[in-house]
């Protein structure tokens, strides 16, 4: 049973950040390159793309300003950012990179970095593993010992990296080096694979016994063993062009002992270590990262803690609950919120606890005019609401208008002191109310879209805020405005990168277009008297733009809107019932060979998945060449590598023929996995087993079955049943929260202290000030809470524990050995 428990945990791997900017970049080869300097930034797990930015034009320091966000799919060695001159008419040259070993990213989480650019040498750009055995023999003839011979066997490696984004064609080179001597074998040629399977044994003579002798005129001289060593090179074959390292790893012979099997996996160097000479100034990457990764155990290990968050609403008074103390103890830590977030919402307990919290917080605020406007937990959570439940929300009501602005590359700046020579303000304005009257009827026109959750949450601020300040008429819609107006819909406008509703950041004049309309649009959604709203203006160009909008009775428009979102009336309509795109993007897909001729050979093609239907085109906005609806799709799998030598390849087999699809990286093809997944998941047609290869010269490649129609040879995936929108992993968001606690264990005590001092001590509440920075109503409720929450995390880490005491071995497979360089 222990065994099974272990075959279930996860090692799951986030990375988040920012890449902010660069500055000072160096000169890359070229006359005068560095004058028109256009560079772009990459992000690569170990040698493999994962990220990039859109270009900078023309500039030595650029403001990237670009966010990213992605789950590591599988294991890796190092990150590295990279800075890119983008070229014409050749390929983009590198002006420098950023690579950080996995071991050392904890050193960089959650904090902006500048970090110097590094030179790019091929030599150095290495990845993958080597699976060698070695063995030294005392060689015995009918007359006495010959002398030592060396065995070694290339078996096979792993993760070697993309060339051109394609799988390389690789050869291994085995030389046995010393001071007198450079014997060098060479096995096969793989073609188009990352993972070859070499299986190839050589032999070298080491030394030879004095009194041997034989019948040639070679001689081998005795060479001292401690000067030997084994020398395997990993090559790309380029056939025409000249062959690409792609790593080596020496191995000194005198490790081996006499007629004793060395077999091991060695982690691949660059060529001589890399480059050691002193590079020119290549200028500065400022960065900010934050890497978790998280060991999720078995569920029944998470029960105890998810039960206790999950009471949360329930416990009277709320600030005495494992949740409410949670957000108490971490405040300053934002991140802390999101997984909390999640599993109250899987579980349908999202809206009685902050309808709770936000009880507790209007209780503390004095006036109408500023409620909901601080960080508080309250706020932190809906914020995190509505950016999981209302993410297909903002798709539908903006993402249109905002590609239109970002598209359309109108001026709209209406500041005296931004103009530009020729700029007409008079036009601009006009340019600029077009686009405001837009987003503003897009927004207040898309009450049958926000999502019921998001509705039910609005219902109750609604009713928490008239029961709070009866005397004011208003506050029943700055509850509601303060939320949907100034912390969603203004902040996705200004950044809309941010929601993914554009893949990159704007350029400098669409994001100065973009913060006017946000601007405008939070006043126009700031519930109260319009014309006091005009004296918040510090701007008069904003003032005398503002003005304009009264007469347009925005007033009604806006009340209308938070009536219809906020009111007693069941909605039916969601944003699911339009045709939601869920993710779209450039692959290469495998010819069908629909046509007799047809050659079944890859192309690009730009897939598109809606909550309706698969399909392809051949660019982007082109008609669809294919489409699949979603309850056809009967599984979608990965697929092996071995089947067409490419990889990051999956298959989605439909009631017609496969498809099979390559992404463009790990990251890529995970998210695709995901998103289909999840569509297909109630699908009535799915399959149970699948094949992991395909069907090529009369049989399955995988279980060599001959029939086309066989059953598959291995089980589907299991779909987590989680709702479209809310695809959560329960395990893993108890296991974050179970890390937060942790580190905060500090705290727990402290607040524990607190609520003890203050139930036994009857005097005046002196210790109240020490611990002011706990919320603490009932300090017996709270002190069981938190001796509750103590024996769950002792017990968890207890877990932890127990599964962290056995490590890989020193030289297999999950922990290489770092061979020797140069």
């Amino acid at each position: 049973m222990a065994e099974e428990d272990d075959a279930r945990i996860r090692i799951l791997q986030s990375l988040r950040g920012k890449i902010c900017e660069a500055k000072n970049l160096g000169p890359v080869s070229g006359p005068n390159r560095q004058r028109d300097l256009c560079t772009f930034c990459t992000i690569s797990l170990d040698q493999e793309e994962v990220f990039r930015t859109k270009v900078f034009d023309k500039s030595v320091s650029p403001f990237y300003g670009e966010d990213f966000y992605f789950e590591i799919p599988r294991p890796f060695l190092c990150l590295s950012f990279y800075v890119y001159a983008k070229s014409v008419f050749q390929r983009d040259l590198p002006v420098g990179k950023v690579s950080i070993r996995k071991d050392d990213l904890c050193k960089y989480s959650g904090k902006e970095h500048w970090l110097s650019l590094q030179p790019v040498d091929p030599n150095s750009e290495v990845q993958g593993k080597v699976h060698l055995e070695m063995r030294l023999n005392e060689v015995i003839t009918e007359n006495g010992p010959a002398g030592q011979h060396l065995l070694v066997r290339i078996i096979e490696c792993q993760g070697l990296p993309l060339i051109s984004g394609q799988n390389c064609d690789p050869y291994a080179t085995v030389s046995l080096v010393g001071p007198a001597r450079s014997d060098q074998k060479k096995t096969k040629v793989k073609k188009k694979t990352s993972n070859p399977h070499f299986e190839e044994t050589f032999f070298f003579e080491v030394t030879r016994s004095s009194s041997y002798s034989r019948k040639s005129n070679f001689q081998v001289e005795e060479e001292d063993i401690e000067k030997l060593e084994i020398k395997v090179d990993l090559w790309n074959n380029a056939n025409l062009a000249q062959d690409v390292f792609l790593g080596e790893t020496r191995v000194p012979v005198k490790v081996l002992r006499n007629d004793h099997i060395h077999k091991a996996w060695y982690l691949l160097q660059p060529k001589g270590n890399g480059s050691k000479s002193k590079s020119d100034d290549l200028g500065s990457l400022r960065l900010k990262l934050t890497y978790i990764e998280d060991t999720v155990l078995p569920s029944a290990c998470y029960t105890p803690l998810c039960n206790l968050l999950l009471k949360s609403p329930d416990v009277k008074p709320i600030s005495a609950s494992a949740a409410h103390i949670l957000g108490d103890i971490c405040r300053e830590r934002y991140e802390v919120v999101l997984p909390m977030v999640r599993l109250l919402l899987h579980h349908n307990r999202f809206v009685p606890f902050v309808s709770a919290v936000a009880a507790l917080e209007l209780d503390n605020t004095q006036e109408a005019n500023t409620i909901f406007r601080g960080n508080s937990l309250a706020t932190r959570c809906i914020d995190d609401m509505m950016k999981i439940v209302g993410k297909n929300y903002l798709t539908v009501t903006l993402k249109p208008v905002i590609d239109e602005i970002c598209e359309s590359y109108k001026t709209c700046e209406i500041d005296p002191i931004k103009l530009k020579e020729g700029d007409n303000v008079e036009v601009n304005k006009e340019n600029l109310q077009g686009y405001v009257q837009k987003v503003f009827s897009s927004i207040t026109q898309s009450s049958s879209s926000c999502p019921p959750l998001m509705c039910d949450v609005f219902r109750s601020l609604r009713h928490l805020a008239c029961k709070r300040f009866s005397a004011d008429p208003h506050v029943q819609y700055s509850a509601v405005s303060s939320f949907v107006f100034l912390r969603f819909f203004a902040v996705a406008v200004l950044s809309p990168h941010s929601f993914q509703l554009r893949s990159h950041h704007p350029e400098p004049e669409i994001s100065r277009t973009l913060t006017l309309i946000s601007k405008t649009i939070q006043t126009l959604g700031s519930w109260g008297s319009l014309s006091k709203k005009l004296s918040s203006f510090k701007e008069t160009y904003m003032y005398d733009f503002f003005k304009s909008f009264q007469e347009d009775k925005c007033i009604e428009k806006v009340k209308k809107f938070l009536d219809e979102i906020s009111s007693n009336v069941s909605k039916e309509s969601s944003g699911l019932e339009d045709a939601v795109v869920l993710k779209e993007g450039e692959v290469h897909k495998r010819g069908q060979g629909k046509k007799r001729l047809g050659k079944k050979n890859f192309k690009k093609r730009w897939l598109r998945v809606t909550n309706r239907e698969l399909s392809y085109h051949k660019h982007k906005g082109k008609e669809a060449i294919c489409t699949i609806n979603v309850k056809d799709i009967q599984a979608v799998e990965k697929l092996d590598e071995s089947a067409f030598n490419r990889k990051n390849m999956f298959q989605v087999v439909h009631s017609e023929k496969i498809l099979y699809v390559q992404a463009g990286n790990c990251v890529e093809a995970s998210e695709w996995l995901e998103v289909l997944g999840q569509v297909t998941r109630c699908n009535e047609g799915r399959l149970t087993t699948f094949h992991p290869s395909n069907y090529t010269g009369g049989a399955w490649q995988c279980c060599k079955s001959q029939s086309n129609n066989a059953p598959g040879c291995k089980p589907c995936t299991t779909i987590m049943l989680a709702s479209l929108q809310l695809d959560i992993d329960c395990d893993r968001e108890t296991e974050r929260i179970f890390s937060l606690l942790s580190s905060n264990n500090t705290k727990l005590q402290d607040m524990e202290d607190a609520c003890a001092s203050m139930a036994v001590y009857q005097g005046p509440q002196r210790e109240q000030e020490e611990y002011s920075k706990f919320t603490i109503q009932e300090p017996k409720e709270t002190f069981q809470t938190l001796k509750q929450l103590r024996n769950i995390m002792e017990e968890l880490q207890r877990q932890h524990n127990i599964r962290n005491d056995t490590t890989a071995q020193y030289g297999s497979l999950d922990n290489p050995i770092v061979g020797k360089t140069s």
